[in-house]
C-alpha cells in the first residue's frame, strides 16, 4: 500500500520561514534606527564692553554777528572823504567818513569865545557883589543894591555854565564829522559818494554798515524733551542750567566733515517758546580766520560729561514691532530675546542705554541659528577678540 503524501506542506513551511526571517530582520532594524535629537547649534557670545561714553545733543542752527551797526550821519554836511575800501576789515576807531568839519570848527571857536565872555562877566559881577556886601556891612549901601549885585552874580554864573555847555555840544558835533569804526569788523560797500549832502533827511543818512565777525554767535533750539532730560541730569547732580554756561560746543558747516569749529555755550533762554515747544540757546565761537559768516546754517553738537556705558556689536541688534532687541544666552544655555534701548554708534559698537546687564552673554555670532526658547552651544569670546 502506498503512503499518503501531505501536499503543499514543504512550500508552506518555506513561506513561513521567510516571513519569520523578515520579521526578525525588521525587529533588528528597528532597534538600530531609534530617533536621536541633533546637537544644539553653535553660537558665539560675549559680554558687553564697558566704556566711558559722552552723549551728544545734535541740532541745526545759524550763525549771527555779535555786533552789526549802521553808520549814521549825525550831523549835516557834505561828505569830504571816504577813508576805507569797500569790504575792508578795519580796527576800532579807524576813520571811515569825513563830513566837512569847517563849519563845526567855527562853532566850537564861537562857543569858546562865549565862554570867555561869560567868565569875564562873572568876574565883574562877583567883584560888584563883594563890594556891595562890604558896604552893607558898614551900613553905607542899601539892601536893594546888595540884592541886585547878588542877582547879577548868579545870572553871570548861569550864563557861564550855559556857554560851557554850548562849547561841549559844539565839540561833540565836531567829533561827529569824523565817522569812525565802533569796533573791529568788516565795513560794507559805501552808500554815499564824496560831495554828497548827508544828515539833512529824516531818518538820518546811512553811510555804510559794519559787521563784527570775530567772535561770532551760533543760535539754535532744543526740543522740550531734550530740555527735560538735561534738567533731570543737572538736578541729579544738584546743578541748575547756569552750570551749562561755558559748556563746550562743536559746530560744523553743511559741507564739512565732523565738527571742526569749537566754541562755548554762552546763553540759554529762561523759558520755552510755547508756539514751537523749543528752548533758544546760543554759543559763541572764535572766528579769527572768518571761515564763518553771519547767516550760515550749521550743525551743532554738544557732548555731555562721559559716563560708563555698555556697548555691543552693531550686528547683534535686531528690531521688531517692540523696538530694538538683542539675543541673550542664559545660564541654562537657552536663547532669550531682550528688548533694549539703543543709543549712538561708536565705531562698530552700539551703546545700550537700558535693558542689558554687564554680565549678560549676548549672541554676536551665529545669530541666524539662535532661536529664542531653544538651547544652543555657546562659545564665549571677548569683544576685543571678536573684532
Amino acid at each position: 500500500m502506498t503512503k499518503p503524501q501531505i501536499v503543499g506542506f514543504p512550500g508552506r513551511l518555506a513561506r513561513y520561514s521567510r516571513i519569520l526571517g523578515i520579521s526578525v530582520a525588521l525587529a533588528a532594524c528597528g532597534d538600530s534606527n531609534q530617533y536621536a535629537a541633533p546637537p544644539p547649534p553653535k553660537v558665539t557670545v560675549a559680554t558687553p564692553a564697558e566704556r566711558p561714553i559722552s552723549h551728544y545733543f545734535d541740532a541745526t542752527g545759524n550763525t549771527a554777528a555779535v555786533n552789526s551797526v549802521d553808520l549814521i550821519a549825525r550831523v549835516q554836511g557834505f561828505v569830504q572823504a571816504i577813508s576805507y575800501a569797500d569790504g575792508a576789515l578795519v580796527k576800532k576807531d579807524t576813520s571811515l567818513f569825513t563830513i566837512e568839519p569847517e563849519p563845526y570848527k567855527l562853532k566850537v571857536d564861537a562857543a569858546k569865545a562865549s565862554v570867555l565872555s561869560a567868565q569875564a562877566a562873572l568876574t565883574q559881577a562877583q567883584a560888584e557883589y563883594q563890594r556891595q556886601a562890604d558896604l552893607v556891612g558898614k551900613q553905607v549901601s542899601t539892601q536893594a543894591n546888595y540884592d541886585k549885585a547878588l542877582a547879577q552874580r548868579d545870572s553871570a554864573q548861569g550864563d557861564l555854565q550855559s556857554a560851557q555847555a554850548n562849547e561841549q555840544q559844539a565839540e561833540i558835533n565836531l567829533g561827529y564829522t569824523n565817522v569812525t569804526a565802533p569796533f573791529d569788523g568788516v565795513v560794507s560797500a559805501r552808500q554815499v559818494s564824496i560831495g554828497q549832502l548827508v544828515g539833512a533827511s529824516t531818518p538820518s543818512t546811512v553811510l555804510a554798515t559794519i559787521v563784527q565777525l570775530n567772535p561770532i554767535w551760533v543760535n539754535f533750539n532744543a526740543s522740550e524733551r531734550d530740555v527735560q532730560q538735561v534738567r533731570a541730569i543737572l538736578a541729579s547732580r544738584g546743578e541748575t542750567t547756569a552750570a551749562l554756561i561755558g559748556f563746550p560746543v562743536e559746530v560744523g558747516l553743511q559741507n564739512e566733515d565732523g565738527y571742526p569749529h569749537q566754541g562755548k555755550l554762552d546763553y540759554v533762554a529762561p523759558t520755552v517758546d510755547p508756539s514751537t515747544g523749543t528752548l533758544a540757546a546760543r554759543a559763541i565761537l572764535e572766528n579769527a580766520d572768518r571761515s564763518l559768516l553771519p547767516g550760515y546754517f550749521v550743525r551743532v553738537r554738544i557732548a555731555s560729561r562721559p559716563r560708563p556705558m555698555l556697548l555691543v556689536p552693531n550686528v547683534a541688534l535686531g528690531s521688531d514691532q517692540g523696538g530694538a532687541y538683542v539675543l541673550v544666552v542664559n545660564q541654562q544655555n537657552v536663547v532669550e530675546q531682550r528688548q533694549v534701548e539703543a543709543g549712538q554708534v561708536v565705531e562698530d559698537l552700539r551703546v545700550i542705554e537700558s535693558g542689558l546687564g554687564k554680565d549678560d552673554r549676548v549672541v554676536i555670532g551665529g545669530i541666524m541659528r539662535a532661536i529664542p526658547g531653544q538651547k544652543v552651544d555657546a562659545e564665549q569670546r571677548s569683544l576685543a577678540a571678536a573684532h
